[in-house]
């Protein structure tokens, strides 16, 4: 009888390919059989039975019942999947921003149709010619209004001030129609106007409470389109074919090495997840600050900047305009003639609309605060939720979408075998993926796509917190920098709520730029700017001169 030697046969044993299970007999390929044809492909070629894995080039190389074919197309399976599941979770982010854009703007411009219609329906009986004869200049204001709120490239304070002189232009005239008053009378007339006050402290009080509250409102309805854009467009970020592979490994490998029914090892499939989405998890800082900024201007919306009231009563504070200067016709026109001189009498009687009711004017308004307060209370509880968005993600797809096993599972797909996962879970972001033992991540590399995702997020926080403090601000491209653009440490005090001035400005829209992105990550802020070129050789001959004294 031949007796194979013992070295020979340890040899043997430990070569040959591991099963999916212990035990002689190979394994019925059934169950992956039925998934693959269930994800739409074709059971020809598909074995009945494991066989040798050698062939594969993401799964473990024992006995399997995946083909390289069927690897391949696992492989796009899991990739498209896993887009999928990114474009989901998105979609349910986008809609909670979109629906509370869509809350607010209906809200507002419901508030500003409301003073426009209040206007037209009680001035014509209140004012007669003085109304009619000058419909247009007050349409024009409401265009004007609703022209801003929609983001178009006006000056608020100007459209104010152009409409009370437009406003003054034509009610003088209409209240001295015996004087032929000319353009250059007229523009005489104006220059005096502001020292005269003829509509009283209505103009300036106006124009400080709705310049304050429109800028606010604009820039928090845009707040939430900016963060429902940023994440449809993140959310269509490509996996890198390093993901991919890892992605196969963690969903479809335990099928091809005969586990259908052992759920992924959670850390295992954070550690995947957390590498696929290392730069997304990047946004997570100045996704926080926007999501801040907007309570914050929401806070103010529904507080000191009172915009239903200020809104809700613009057709009444123009009316009070209009009753202070019927009440002061005659002292004002006096000190007009004083000043411009006596125009020459014209060929028109003197009208009677002028002896129109002069009394205080009373109208109501309707007031919607409830309605403001309960949209911002559930705007608030939305924004907060969804703060931590990015840096969840991972645990939220592992959790409901992979269906990972608990942490604590000793039995569960490992990316080679059923058996507990030891390597601890990567941090969150770029950085924290260098040692990833699941996917191998470039982090000197990062996703120009994200990045200018993450400026976004900067600008149009920057633009709320400007808007908290009354500020109006303008952005046109055309520069590589700008303040507070570092490394997620920019959040201002007045943004997150730290420091809240309380006299809104009544400036110029400031400008800020859109930085442009160079390199591979975002330029610092403009406050440090590099260093020259002098400046630099001055330091290297600092530093080198040393080294040769001391030689």
């Amino acid at each position: 009888m031949r007796v194979f030697p013992w070295g020979f046969w340890l040899l043997y044993v430990a070569s040959a390919p591991a099963r999916g299970d212990s035990g002689s007999k190979a394994r019925s390929c059934a169950e992956v059989r039925q998934l693959y044809g269930a994800k739409g492909f074709s059971l020809s070629g598909v074995p009945q039975a494991e066989i040798s894995g050698e062939h594969l080039r993401i799964c473990p190389q024992g006995y399997t019942c995946c083909t390289s074919e069927m690897e391949e197309n696992f492989a796009n399976k899991s990739r498209s999947e896993f887009e999928a599941m990114m474009k989901e979770a998105g979609r349910s982010v986008q809609a909670t921003l979109t629906a509370q854009h869509r809350s607010f703007d209906g809200y507002f411009q419901d508030l500003l149709n409301k003073s426009e219609k209040a206007l037209y329906d009680a001035f014509p009986s209140m004012y007669g010619e003085l109304y009619t004869q000058n419909m247009k200049v007050f349409k024009d204001l409401y265009s004007e209004l609703r022209r801003y709120y929609r983001s178009s490239n006006i000056n608020l304070e100007e459209a104010l001030n152009e409409f009370w002189t437009r406003l003054l232009e034509r009610l003088f005239k209409l209240m001295n129609p015996q004087y032929h008053i000319t353009d250059e009378y007229l523009d005489c007339m104006v220059k005096h106007a502001e020292q005269h006050k003829p509509f009283g402290e209505v103009p300036r009080d106006l124009k400080v409470k709705a310049t304050r509250a429109f800028i606010a409102a604009r820039s928090y309805a845009q707040g939430f389109l900016v963060g429902s854009d940023v994440v449809k467009k993140v959310s269509q970020v490509s996996l890198s074919h390093e993901c991919t592979r890892a992605i196969m490994k963690l969903m479809y490998c335990p099928h091809c090495r005969g586990m259908s029914n052992v759920k992924p090892c959670n850390n295992y499939c954070l550690n995947v997840v957390k590498g696929c989405l290392a730069n997304q998890a990047d946004l997570n800082t100045e996704w926080k600050y926007l999501m801040d900024s907007l309570i914050v201007v929401a806070d103010r919306i529904d507080g000191p900047y009172n915009v239903d009231t200020v809104i809700g009563t613009i057709h009444m504070r123009i009316a009070e305009a209009i009753s202070n200067l019927q009440e002061n016709k005659d002292s004002i026109t006096a000190k007009v003639f004083q000043g411009c001189g006596n125009p020459k009498i014209g060929t028109k009687s003197s009208s009677s609309e002028d002896k129109k009711r002069r009394g205080k004017v009373t109208l109501e308004a309707k007031s919607s605060a409830q309605a403001l307060e309960m949209l911002v209370l559930d705007a608030k509880g939305n924004l907060t939720a969804l703060k931590t968005y990015w840096i969840t993600l991972p645990s939220s797809l592992c959790s409901k979408k992979v269906m990972a096993s608990s942490a604590s599972d000793d039995k569960c797909w490992n990316g080679m075998t059923r058996g507990s996962y030891l390597p601890e879970v990567m941090g969150d972001g770029l950085a924290n993926q260098i040692n990833n033992p699941e996917v191998e991540v470039d982090i000197t590399k990062p996703d120009m796509t994200i990045r200018q995702q993450i400026m976004q997020l900067k600008i149009m926080t920057n633009r709320l917190g400007n808007a908290n403090i009354g500020n109006d601000v303008d952005f046109q491209d055309t520069s590589d920098d700008m303040s507070g653009s570092g490394s997620g440490d920019s959040c201002p005090d007045d943004v997150c709520g730290k420091r809240l001035s309380k006299s809104p400005s009544t400036r110029q829209p400031e400008t800020h730029a859109i930085p442009k992105q160079s390199g591979h990550g975002v330029s610092g802020a403009s406050s440090r700017s590099l260093p020259s070129a002098s400046l630099l050789l001055l330091l290297s001959v600092a530093v080198i001169a040393p080294q040769h004294l001391w030689r």
